[in-house]
């Protein structure tokens, strides 16, 4: 006779988290005929990897009781020299400031083990990435929206709900936002450097899509902006500029916080892995990673073309999309009252797949919005993944009764 499963006694902090959606719908879209446009995957055809071959074989070949060893919580000096160095084109950084972790989402958990404690408030943009929200939550976090407009948060917004809040720390993404691929311009970035100086309030500042530009000039972190440094966590990673099975990231800070965030990291794995660091390190010193970040954006921004050329004519009226610069994701409100949750059913069952926007919200969330990803998927294939989207958001539409009027969308 089969016995019911064993009802395990689950911590408190757990019961109010839910799964990543994106994951969700990754493992229920996994079969070969839908197109993705949900999670920011990388096309793998894209990968350097004659190179990466090259860098974990010298590693074997030359380090291998090393690489295959214990190492130290902090991370390889190689890795954490070659980490500095990229950090420093905009932050004046030493290896002793970089702390390595397995990808910036582990550092993401790792800032809020090290910063929170149960019932403090951290501030976010509205929407903002997910899986950040997940982490300081499990930490205890109580997370609250900072409204935000076409330039990122609103400033006055922001000096509100600090001296409403006092939270342990502000949470930003200010080049090529997740979801929304928006781009704080400098002189905001300026404002809100003031604002956390004079407060006196943390930055965590998580920067994976900044070198994935199309156009326009680059932009210096908040962190770069003068006094900052000293009071920033900047995160920074691998998985979007070489690959994401390569669990490379880090934190750059300063002061005593770097051992609490080591403590932190003793606890949860002792050490990244040894090979992958090492050949990371090997890599970024061997090769021309410039000139390949540089071939990827060129083919994210013909594939961002094409989807920001095809929604305005597959979307309702009233819609919006957003104009990213660069990075990963488009961000579109549908209005109307639709329900992205309830479209994506229609869309899937039409072979085609994007992410709700609902989930990026701390609070109050936008249901009419959805994230849309374009790095995965060619011009064409994009093509016939809008036309499938089409139908399903016209069979939405006709469902709930709603008038199909031509599209006179907004683009910002």
């Amino acid at each position: 006779m089969t016995q019911e499963p064993w009802t395990f006694p689950v911590a408190q902090r757990l019961e109010g988290v839910h799964s990543s959606p994106v994951r969700d719908i990754l493992s229920i879209i996994s079969r070969g005929d839908v197109i993705s446009f949900a999670g920011g995957i990388p096309d793998a055809d894209l990968f350097a990897l004659e190179d990466l071959q090259a860098a974990f074989a010298h590693v074997l070949a030359h380090q291998g009781r090393r690489a295959l060893q214990y190492a130290s919580t902090e991370g390889e000096p190689e890795l954490r020299e070659q980490a500095a160095a990229r950090v420093a084109r905009n932050v004046p950084s030493t290896p002793e400031q970089i702390q390595v972790t397995s990808g910036s989402q582990e550092g993401l958990y790792l800032v809020g083990q090290a910063l929170l404690d149960a019932g403090d408030v951290v501030l976010v943009e509205r929407p903002t990435y997910l899986a950040a929200v997940q982490a300081f939550t499990l930490a205890g976090a109580r997370i609250i929206g900072i409204p935000t407009d076409e330039h990122g948060v609103v400033p006055q917004e922001l000096e509100r709900l600090i001296g409403e809040h006092r939270p342990k720390f502000v949470y930003l993404i200010p080049t090529f936002q997740n979801p929304t691929g928006t781009t704080m311009p400098a002189p905001r970035r300026h404002q809100v450097a003031e604002i956390l100086i004079r407060t006196g309030t943390v930055l965590v500042e998580d920067d994976p899509y900044g070198q994935l530009r199309f156009t326009g000039e680059p932009l210096a972190p908040i962190t770069a902006h003068p006094g900052m440094a000293r009071q920033s966590l900047l995160l920074n990673s691998l998985s979007k500029i070489v690959a994401p099975g390569i669990r490379v990231g880090w934190v750059r800070a300063e002061g005593p916080i770097l051992r609490t965030i080591a403590i932190a990291k003793q606890a949860v794995g002792l050490q990244s892995a040894v090979v992958d660091q090492l050949a990371a390190a090997h890599y970024l010193a061997t090769c021309d990673v410039d000139a390949h970040v540089r071939q990827v954006a060129a083919v994210y921004k013909e594939r961002r073309d094409a989807m920001h050329a095809g929604l305005p004519h597959i979307l309702p009226p009233a819609a919006t999309i957003t104009s990213p610069d660069g990075g990963m994701f488009l961000w579109a409100r549908l209005g109307h009252g639709i329900d992205t949750a309830g479209l994506l059913p229609l869309a899937v069952e039409e072979g085609v797949a994007f992410v709700p926007g609902a989930p990026f919200y701390a609070h109050d969330p936008d249901h009419s919005t959805l994230r849309l990803s374009y790095v995965t998927n060619t011009p064409e294939v994009i093509t016939e993944g809008l036309a499938r989207l089409h139908r399903a958001i016209r069979s939405h539409l006709q469902e709930h009764r709603i008038s199909e009027e031509p599209t006179s969308n907004n683009i910002r």
